[in-house]
């Protein structure tokens, strides 16, 4: 009978994925990307950070028969953390980079030769070293390229590394390419087909929709409000992480001291720093050491951390794409997180300054302008955002603070007019922060020796506060009535719609101030209270979590590795008590089937007050799953705590029912030749001579593959 090849590669896809990573079902576009690959096709996928593009070049090195996966990636810390989460999995991957030792780089490269590896990541630069001393016949079954951006110079990093990959193409023509890249716009993706001379390649763009990620921009509160807006996140969020990105090293380090002089766990990380210090920050992060980072755009690259549930930007970014990449490391496991962005016109200068000294300056200054739209909203920030990447939202998300809290508007005509006289009076030249010191009456020596506290409207907007004048101003120049002269020392200058709101007297409408909220930190005691208030669900969550940094501990991993909080929150719902239900839940594979049940189940049932101690587990299915995760049949009975016999008796059932089919680690050819002849030649004195060669049971396992293989011709 004809078999579908699609279909095939879809069920033999599902139950990798099942055994392996413990889902029953894939993410929108995977199966796609997958089944392209195994159709051995060219390919570049845009998937957001976060929207799964690791399992899209796993899956097919699994599927593949022989042969390897390379995946380039100039990320040493994704190398890493893919592959210890690959290890913890069951799959046999390695990295080979330059934080590890010559010696161990050329063991991993011996190991590649002789098949023991599936996956191997290694950098660009290192790759095409290797290359050329490689022999053709190296069997590949694919070549996965990750940040593919990079290869191109309309991407965000560009790196000219990455151009010479073209290479690979002509010394393997016939290995699928698949580029990889979590932001890229249509010039971009283009340009990485082109660079890499990729042929027909199939294209698949993902959603950027990260709705689990709430959305929040507050126009600059004053160092003080945004340090007690980062503690309160780190108080709601205390089992978890955060990242706090900064304009400039010496902002990254100054919130640094100021959480760490608070009583927070806290670490900072910029490319000033040693290679040393970037890596115990980095270490200390991952493995859940400290609760926060702060950090400049130089972290984060790579970063697979799934409880990252907070990001906040102490600044604004240069462009929409960084700004994504950096809020898409929260919330990775798809469970709630937030992303809060501080926005001041101090931003835009400095910002603009990179720009001005950049050798793309119209492209990254529309950028910057897209950006600063985004921040200065007061539509829904995730259609603006979705719409930046050419996918349509028909409605509002429901989940940014434009959406939850919309702003009231009131009539801003005389704070319009004051503004925009005083411009007038000073002839614009003045920036942002004099122009609110004279509506605001200070009393700055340089703005009296300037006289400015002489003309006519000096201290006309003593009704307002610093603040409230600082949101006022930035609306005046988001609505066109003034705008600010970059290469004029950053001065305030009315435009010509500002200069006839002025002279007409034309009505303006602002969004009314609000003041942030204040935040009382919950620490000491009140931390202890809220942990009595908690709800039961609540409770058991922490008390796995603990389970699960005990774990990690002694593994020597990072927790998230043993399990993500989204599968922590599926075991809180599913509550499983034995093994078989433990092996059902979301994000369970095989292997931590085996390795973690015992320790999650007792905590479990502890928490259940189930007084009956854990069972040894006697089910078949329990030691089908033994099976499949690599045990042989004297490791299960050790796990299981049964004799070798009861094992054989319950491999012989699953025979049977025809749900184990693969015999080879249990009885070997000679083995069932052996017993098959005695079968044949002695039936009744076979007993008595097999119970003498081989294992008590075994000679059962024989017939039952018989009675199988003849069900099975009958089929």
């Amino acid at each position: 009978m004809d078999t579908n090849p699609m279909l095939d590669i879809k069920e033999r896809a599902v139950a990798l994925l099942r055994r392996f990573y413990g889902y029953t079902s894939f993410r929108p576009l995977q199966l796609d990307i997958i089944t392209s690959a195994a159709e051995r096709r060219d390919s570049v996928v845009l998937m957001p950070t976060g929207g799964g593009k690791s399992i899209c070049y796993q899956i097919p090195a699994l599927l593949a028969e022989g042969g390897v996966t390379l995946v380039v990636s100039p990320l040493i810390a994704l190398m890493k953390d893919q592959v210890t989460a690959l290890a913890a999995n069951g799959i046999p991957a390695a990295a080979v980079n330059s934080m590890q030792t010559e010696e161990e780089n050329r063991h991993i490269l011996n190991q590649l030769f002789t098949g023991r590896i599936k996956i191997l990541y290694i950098s660009p630069e290192r790759l095409l070293t290797e290359i050329e001393h490689w022999s053709r016949d190296l069997p590949l079954s694919l070549i996965a390229i990750d940040e593919a951006h990079c290869i191109s110079q309309w991407g965000h990093d560009f790196r000219p590394s990455y151009t010479q990959l073209a290479r690979l193409k002509e010394i393997y023509p016939s290995v699928p390419i698949m580029a990889l890249t979590a932001t890229a716009d249509r010039l971009t993706r283009d340009d990485i087909a082109a660079q890499l001379r990729l042929s027909d390649p199939a294209l698949f763009i993902g959603s950027f929709d990260r709705p689990n990620i709430s959305l929040r921009v507050i126009n600059d509160p004053g160092r003080q409000r945004r340090l007690g807006y980062i503690a309160e996140l780190i108080d709601r969020y205390r089992h978890d992480s955060g990242i706090v990105y900064c304009i400039s090293r010496k902002a990254a380090e100054s919130i640094n001291e100021a959480l760490c002089g608070m009583g927070y766990r806290s670490v900072v990380y910029h490319a000033g720093l040693s290679v040393a210090e970037r890596n115990l920050a980095q270490d200390k992060f991952i493995n859940g050491d400290v609760q926060v980072v702060c950090a400049t755009v130089a972290f984060g690259m790579g970063i697979d951390k799934s409880n990252i549930r907070w990001v906040v930007h102490n600044n604004m970014p240069r462009n929409i794409e960084s700004y994504y990449q950096e809020i898409g490391r929260a919330g990775r496991d798809g469970v709630k997180a937030e992303a809060t962005m501080f926005y001041s016109y101090g931003d835009i200068i400095t910002l603009q300054g990179f720009v001005d000294e950049s050798g793309q300056q119209a492209i990254n200054a529309e950028k910057l302008k897209r950006m600063q739209e985004y921040a200065e909203a007061s539509l829904c920030r995730r259609r603006i955002l979705l719409s930046y990447f050419n996918e349509t939202m028909d409605h509002d998300c429901g989940n940014c603070d434009v959406c939850l809290n919309p702003p009231q508007h009131i009539d801003g005509s005389i704070i319009a007019l004051k503004a925009l006289s005083a411009i007038v009076r000073v002839s614009g030249n003045v920036g942002f922060s004099m122009l609110i010191d004279i509506l605001r009456g200070a009393s700055r020596q340089d703005l009296i020796d300037k006289g400015y506290h002489l003309i006519k409207t000096y201290g006309a907007g003593r009704d307002l506060s610093y603040r409230e004048w600082n949101s006022y101003l930035s609306q005046l120049i988001q609505l066109g009535l003034i705008d600010i002269a970059y290469n004029e020392g950053n001065h305030l200058k009315i435009t010509p719609y500002g200069a006839r709101v002025l002279r007409e007297r034309l009505p303006v409408t602002l969004a009314m101030y609000k003041e942030p909220e204040r935040r009382k930190s919950s620490r000491g005691k009140k931390v202890v209270e809220k942990e009595a208030e908690l709800k039961p669900a609540e409770r058991l969550l922490n008390e796995l979590k603990e389970v699960r940094v005990k774990l990690a501990r002694k593994e020597q991993v990072p927790p998230y590795i043993v399990f993500s909080d989204k599968v922590l929150l599926e075991l809180v719902r599913t509550e499983p008590t034995d093994m078989e239900a433990f092996a059902r839940v979301e994000g369970v594979g095989e292997k931590k089937t085996v390795k973690y049940w015992k320790p999650f189940v007792t905590a479990i049932r502890k928490f259940k007050g189930i007084a009956e101690p854990l069972g040894t587990g006697l089910s078949h299915d329990e030691t089908l799953l033994l099976l499949n995760a690599g045990y042989d049949v004297k490791g299960i009975a050790a796990t299981k705590g049964i004799k070798e016999s009861t094992v054989y008796q319950h491999i012989v059932s699953l025979i049977r029912q025809d749900k184990l089919t693969d015999f080879s680690s249990i009885i070997t050819k000679e083995q069932y030749v052996r017993v098959m002849t005695l079968a044949r030649e002695d039936p009744e004195g076979m007993w008595e001579k097999l119970n003498k060669e081989m294992p008590y049971g075994l000679p059962q396992v024989a017939l039952a593959v018989s009675d199988f293989l003849l069900r099975s011709k009958q089929k």
